[in-house]
Order: C-alpha cells, then structure tokens, then sequence
C-alpha cells in the first residue's frame, strides 16, 4: 500500500483534531444516569427496549446549568423511583425529577452540586446535511464514550413512545448504542445541537436526536412547569381518505382526514357539537390531513380559545366552533 500524500494527511489530522477538541470541551460535563425502582405498571424501570437506549437501567444525559440542571430523554428516567447520577469527575449523586414531556422525549433532572460545567444548547437552524458531528454518551455503561460522524438529515420525523409525532429531528451516522439516549449531540466548537434519542435496530447508521432548539423550548417549559401544556379537543378518530368529488366540489387543499370515531363525554368536542361520523378537514383555518397535523395544531395557545372547526358531515361541509381545554394527561 502506497503512502498518504501530504494533503491527506493534513485533513485526516484536521478532523481528529476537531473532534479531540470537541470531546475535551463536552466530555467533563456528560453523565450516566442510573435508575432504580419499578414503574406504574410494575415492570422494572430499569428495563427498557433495545431500540431506545437505557440498557440495564443506564441512560445519558449532560449538565446545561452550573447549578446541577441536567437534560437527558423522557424514556431514560420515566417511570423511575430513584435516579442516580454518575458525573465525570467521579462523584455519584442522587438525583430528582424535576420534568418530562414523553411527547418530545425530553426530561430535566437536578443533582445536589454546583459550579458544575455546563454546555451550552446551540442553534440546530445553523446545522447543514455533512457537517461533523460528535455523540458522547454511556452505551451500555460504559461512560464517555464517544462516536463521531455526520448529518445525514435535517427535519425528520419520529414517533415518541407517547405516539405523538416528533418533528425536526436529526438524523445522524455518528454511532449510537443502548445507553447513549440522553446524551448531547454536538458540534466541533463543543455546542449541543441535538438531544441522542433513538436507533433504528437492525439498521446500521441509522441515529436521530431531538434538535437543540426543539430542547431550548421544552427545557424552559419543564423547569417553569414541569410538564408542557398542550391542548386537546377530546377525539379518537383514524385517518381517511376524502372522495374526489368533495375535495373538487368544495376545493380542499388536502385529499384526506379524520373520521372522528368516538367522543369524549364531557370534553370540548361533546360540547361544540362534533358527531361521531364527521371528518374534520380543517382547524383554526388550516388544512387538517390526518391526526399528527391535529396534534400540532393542538399547542398551549389554543387552551381555552374559541377554535372554528371545519367537517364533511355525510356530503355538507359544516363550520363549527370548538373550545380546546388543557390536556388533563400528565407528563409523567
């Protein structure tokens, strides 16, 4: 085998410098989150699917306030009767829940310290498709360890194990395993621009992370709140094609939507009127094409504001008004 040319040689060190000085800035602030205890349905919280990281009770996660605030995934620490935090310095804590949303997949806890190293959430907008990415986390146990690769996506979706749709999520070749869920996605200047949240298994490659502004937002709500507010209309229903002569007779942007299936006694939908039948088509004047694009509409904004709600009822289109109320399901 020939040698390496000089060019060569120089990029090959160029990216092992750039990932050397992202791991030195990351790593003293990466932790391994322990969990104990048995959750709600009385399996061991620290079981958990292959595909979703936390084997044999461990997860990520990183320090993002001096402070001790840590931000790691919904799935790593829900459920739990205990939480434990391994830091990079040696010292194990204790740690408390301080709140999740199962819907992003994202959590914050809090150890009992201070004057920790803290990361700081970059802006995921700025991330471009080929730019070097480094993932440090704890797969199965084993701390700090750390993949480098690529942005392979921008903007994907992925189901949270609430069911409900995550969007802008990113999606890397940078090698994750079980356990590196929590744990921060960065750049070479050492910014977290994801959250690791999930593999594809029997895929190879295949890693996604909840983008950093997705985690700027929902980190401010869970410390203020502890869970994230969102609306709901109290519907079950499934997705459904329209007929061709509806969607040309009435001009509909979209050629489905939802067959609303049953109603909620007492909820928002049983008081505007809604019928078991109806296909909603449209929400506060935007296209509705299925369930996921309902539940985006469904947002804290439009907790207890008057909503106009379009349907096909049998062959009307008819308007409606519904009053969406604060979801009553908890984050936790």
């Amino acid at each position: 085998m020939g040698s390496l040319e000089g060019r060569d040689v120089d990029l090959l060190d160029a990216y092992s410098q750039a990932v050397v000085q992202a791991v030195e800035l990351v790593s003293p602030s990466v932790v391994t989150i322990e969990r104990g205890g048995r959750d709600e349905r009385g399996s061991r919280a620290g079981d958990s699917d292959r595909e979703r990281g936390g084997h044999g009770g461990h997860g990520s996660g990183f320090i993002f306030t001096p402070d001790g605030l840590i931000l790691t995934n919904s799935h790593v620490v829900h459920g739990s009767r205990s939480l434990h935090v391994s830091l990079a310095d040696g010292r194990s804590m204790p740690a408390a829940l301080i709140g999740e949303d199962p819907d992003t997949d994202l959590a914050v806890i809090r150890v009992p310290a201070s004057d920790l190293p803290a990361l700081r959430l970059g802006d995921s907008r700025a991330i471009r498709v080929g730019q070097l990415v480094v993932a440090i986390g704890s797969p199965l146990g084993f701390h700090a360890t750390v993949t480098a690769g690529v942005v392979s996506a921008r903007g994907r979706s992925l189901r949270s194990q609430s069911g409900r749709l995550m969007d802008d999520i990113i999606q890397t070749d940078a090698a994750l395993n079980p356990g590196n869920s929590g744990g921060p996605l960065v750049n070479w200047r050492g910014e977290v621009i994801g959250v690791n949240t999930a593999v594809i298994a029997g895929a190879q490659g295949l890693c996604f992370a909840i983008a950093g502004n997705t985690a700027q937002f929902v980190v401010g709500r869970l410390i203020r709140d502890g869970r994230i507010r969102r609306s709901y209309v109290g519907v079950a229903g499934q997705n459904t094609p329209l007929a061709r002569q509806f969607v040309r007779f009435y001009s509909l942007p979209a050629s489905s939507g939802i067959l609303v299936a049953s109603i909620e006694p007492e909820s928002p939908a049983s008081r505007s009127g809604l019928r078991e039948g109806d296909v909603i088509i449209s929400f506060a004047g935007q296209p509705v094409d299925g369930i996921d694009q309902l539940h985006r509409l469904l947002d804290e904004e439009r907790i207890g504001v008057p909503t106009p709600l379009t349907v096909i009822r049998r062959t009307e289109k008819v308007e409606i008004t519904v009053t969406p109320a604060e979801s009553p399901r908890l984050a936790a």
